[in-house]
Formats: structure tokens, sequence, C-alpha cells
């Protein structure tokens, strides 16, 4: 899970998050004509959740919430943010933004907790890495988060490339790397014999390895390679960095490639990563559960749950026939995941092709 939305569903599952609760789930957009429609929906959301509090919560005054509604109608900048959705969470004192990655129904929610399931989904498959783009010369890194590709700023003694690198330590002697950064064949000079190519390779990343052991990296994200196959494995040799990892990697050449090549790429990152993971919940299966909601609702309660998983089938479109009313299914299960995680269990929101033996809800116990 990602560590943002780790964060977050720590803060809003602790003692110190009260409510009452306004959730609101958005879709947004980039054209300035649907930002527009994105902040009309947002509006009128927001007219129907005062309707429903103020039937609700007697005892309790909306006009903190309509302070935080109208602050972020008036953001332009909250409108312009260019993610696929958002979940705005509000309480009297607070006011919590949470961007996602995927679509969401457009819905609104007022209750006694907070809606959880989109960022819990939104978490799913979700990885936080660094890639690094290695070619036989030249290196280049990117952050990516919440499926965002950002190039990093390195500075200019970092070993971008090989004669930053290795300056006067080149043993290949006077070399000339191709302006491009290419792959192998970009070697020119007096002396260019394999072994002293070779050598300098070697040299070349271990440079690298031990600048990447110096990255400021508090949340301790792994590194993973975009490489062809012969570089990967020749950094794989030399490599101690604790933070590389080849548990996933995207090969082919990066030589050419932007920032936005490199979003494209990072997808195959993301799919070998959530294979390995859906393949290990389906060893989960070995251990007691319970898949009926009769038995998971007082599970949840008692602490009894280690891993619930939920299928987004349950999650259906729209309020129900009583739109005064608070749909009740997404809300059962919203309240069984905020018991489950109190309690120190993991919740999942899967495709039911990805959940455990396929089933829509399942509750693994601890005992």
């Amino acid at each position: 899970m990602a560590n943002i939305s780790k964060k977050l569903l720590a803060e809003l599952t602790s003692e110190e998050a009260t409510g009452p609760f306004i959730t609101f789930m958005l879709n947004t957009h980039h054209a300035h004509q649907d930002v527009e429609k994105d902040q009309i929906t947002f509006k009128n959301f927001a007219k129907e959740a005062k309707k429903r509090f103020e039937k609700k919560y007697t005892d309790h005054s909306f006009e903190p919430f309509q302070e935080k509604i109208d602050q972020l109608l008036a953001d332009g900048d909250f409108w312009r943010s260019g993610t696929k959705g958002v979940a705005v969470i509000l309480t009297a004192s607070e006011t919590y933004i949470h961007r996602l990655s995927i679509g969401v129904d457009d819905q609104y929610y007022v209750s006694d907790l907070p809606y959880l399931l989109a960022i819990i989904k939104n978490a799913q498959f979700n990885y936080s890495y660094y890639l690094m783009a290695l070619n036989r010369d030249s290196m280049k890194l990117y952050c990516v988060r919440n499926k965002e590709v950002k190039a990093v700023e390195l500075p200019d003694d970092a070993p971008k490339d090989i004669v930053t690198a290795l300056g006067d330590e080149l043993t290949g002697g006077n070399l000339n790397v191709s302006a491009r950064g290419g792959e192998t064949g970009s070697f020119h000079g007096i002396n260019t014999k394999d072994e002293e190519v070779e050598i300098d390779w070697i040299n070349y990343y271990q440079a690298v390895d031990n600048y990447l052991k110096e990255l400021d990296n508090p949340e301790q994200l792994p590194i993973y390679l975009f490489a062809l196959p012969e570089n990967q494995t020749q950094f794989k040799k030399v490599a101690k960095n604790p933070y590389y990892s080849d548990k996933a990697a995207i090969t082919g050449s990066p030589a050419q490639s932007n920032v936005n090549d490199v979003k494209k790429e990072s997808q195959k990152i993301a799919d070998e990563l959530a294979a390995a993971e859906t393949q290990s919940y389906q060893k989960l299966t070995d251990k007691k559960f319970n898949d009926q909601l009769v038995d998971i609702v007082p599970a949840a309660k008692e602490g009894k749950i280690s891993h619930l998983f939920i299928a987004t089938s349950n999650l259906v479109d729209g309020f129900g026939e009583d739109p005064d009313v608070e749909y009740d299914r997404r809300q059962v299960l919203n309240e069984i995941a905020d018991d489950v995680i109190k309690n120190g269990g993991q919740v999942f929101v899967l495709d039911q092709k990805d959940a455990p033996d396929e089933k829509s809800l399942l509750a693994v116990l601890r005992y």
C-alpha cells in the first residue's frame, strides 16, 4: 500500500478523528469545460449533503463544513490538479484531501465514519519507487508515486554519465561518449579494447551504486531498473545498495526515452509487482476464513480479522431506492473496514479476479 494512503488511513481511523464526516468522491478532469462541470457536481453534492446532515445531525452546525466547501470551490489550484479523481473528507475542524489515480463513482456520504473504501482501492497495486534508466555510459533517475512519474533533478556531481563519474580514471584512455547517451558502441578513442571498456563499465556502475547509497530516501523506496538485459545483469553483479531491487524491471533501452515514455513503460513494473502480490493473497485461503457478511461483521468488531478482501462487485452505483438514506451495503462494508483497520488488520478492495479464490468477500481470521 502506498505510504501516503497508509498515513491517511491511520489518521482517519485514529481516536483523534471524530465525526460527523462528510466525504465527497469525485472524478476530476483537465479540460476547462470539464473542470467547471466538476465544480458544479461538487456544489450540487454539497447542497444535498447539507440537507442530509441537518436531518441526521440536528445538534451539530453545518457552518464549519460550508466554510471548507466554499474555500475549495474558490481554490483554482485544487480543481486544476490533473489527477484522475479526488477524495475530500471533511470534519468540523479538518479537511483531508486525497488524490486518486483511479476512477470512482461520483458520490457523497454523511456519516459517523469517513468513507474509506475508495482510498483503500486507490492504494492497491499503487507502488511508490525510484526507477533508474540505466545505459552503459549514463543514467537518469525518476520517482514514481501515485502512478505519476517525475524526473529526479540530480546535482552536477552526480554520476549522470561515465565521464562525470570516472573522469581521469577512465581506463579506456581518451574516450568520447556519444552525446545521445547510447548503448554499446558509443565508446571511441585510442584504447577501445573490450577488456578496458568492460572495466570502465563496471567502475561506472559501482560509482552509480555508491551514489545511490547516499540518496535521500527516508521512505526507503526500492530502486528498479529500466535497462537492457546485459546492463541489468552487470549492475546486479556490482550493486550493494540496500534499496536496489530486482523483483521487477523494465527490459529495453532507455537511451532515447523521455518522461512520457518512462511513464508508459512503468506500467510493466506495476504489472510485475501486482502479479506477485495477487499470487501471495491466494495462499491466505489456507488459513481459517469467513466469506459470509453475517459472520464477518462481529468478527471485525472483535478484532479477529487479519485480512479483509472486498471485491468491487460489492460497490454498486447509486444511493439505492431512497436518496435520503445512505446506501446500506457500502456503509456496512465501510464500517467493517474501519473496524478491521482500527484493530490492526489489513483491508483490500480488489477486482474480483484478483481476490483470493475470486470470492466477493473474504475475511481471513487471526485464530
